[in-house]
């Protein structure tokens, strides 16, 4: 595996089961997603007592972003990091020409959900009026649409969280995107929906939330935060990939790729939240 990201995260998850260590060595490309779903997969170990050893990319380029998403930060918390002190000849520079929207952040209360906001808004004029050309009112969705999907993990999961946003070059469409990644080792969608509907499986539990807009809540003021960030990732011409439990579901405009349906993946907790913004 030399690409981790929402695509390519069920590759990483038999090293749950079947090695006693995590493998990134070949990782020549890493996002958000595959960022935020080490450290989850590292935290679920922790939840079984259990730390292995992370074998580190060998990438230069890939190690300095992984830095400078603060993804060492919380790495050593999981896992038994090797080479213990990988070498960073090169940092990237912290400043106000980052890529970076939002370096991985925990969540765990609605006070981060402020902080984590207030981080973005700081810079999102700076990265997306000037490298997705969207306006002002685009920007005040963003940053709606963020908070709502961060708030998904306090109101639904049960649990902790992390969030990570960062500007990409798309090679493949040759235009700027940018990606967010939201993830939970939570109940899930499946036992959070099944509190008020009955569902029959983790997929049917994300089509009831993400296309029908179905909650744990019943009325119209709480738990409904989804079908606003799909109702803005439509109209941005995005895409939005949401995983829980053993299935995957993805809405997919025509410049992106992927399957828009995915059943009996390997079982893993929570929720997994991919966004995809393009420019426009």
């Amino acid at each position: 595996m030399t690409h981790l990201s929402d695509d390519t995260f069920e590759q990483l998850l038999p090293q749950i089961r079947n090695q006693d260590f995590i493998d990134l060595r070949s990782i020549k490309f890493i996002d958000p997603f595959g960022m935020v779903g080490v450290l989850e997969v590292g935290r679920y170990l922790e939840l079984k007592n259990i730390r292995k050893a992370l074998l580190l990319p060998e990438s230069p380029d890939v190690l300095r972003y992984l830095e400078r998403m603060d993804f060492f930060k919380y790495a050593d918390s999981f896992f038994y990091m090797e080479p213990e002190n990988p070498e960073l000849p090169e940092k990237y520079l912290r400043s106000s020409y980052t890529d970076v929207l939002l370096e991985i952040t925990p969540i765990t209360k609605s006070d981060d959900i402020h902080f984590i906001v207030g981080k973005v808004k700081k810079r999102a004029h700076t990265i997306l009026e000037k490298h997705l050309c969207y306006d002002d009112r685009a920007i005040n969705g963003f940053i709606v649409a963020l908070s709502e999907v961060c708030q998904n993990i306090i109101e639904h999961s049960e649990n902790t969280g992390f969030v990570g946003i960062q500007k990409y070059r798309f090679q493949k469409q040759d235009m700027n995107v940018v990606k967010i990644a939201v993830m939970d080792l939570g109940v899930g969608f499946r036992a959070s929906i099944s509190e008020r509907i009955p569902v029959k499986d983790d997929f049917d539990a994300l089509e009831k939330a993400l296309l029908h807009g179905v909650s744990r809540h019943l009325d119209e003021g709480r738990g409904h935060g989804l079908a606003a960030v799909r109702k803005f990732v439509g109209k941005w011409n995005g895409k939005i990939t949401i995983r829980s439990g053993s299935a995957k579901l993805s809405i997919i405009p025509d410049w992106a790729f992927g399957r828009r349906k995915e059943m009996n993946l390997s079982y893993f907790p929570g929720s997994q939240i991919s966004i995809m913004l393009p420019q426009v």
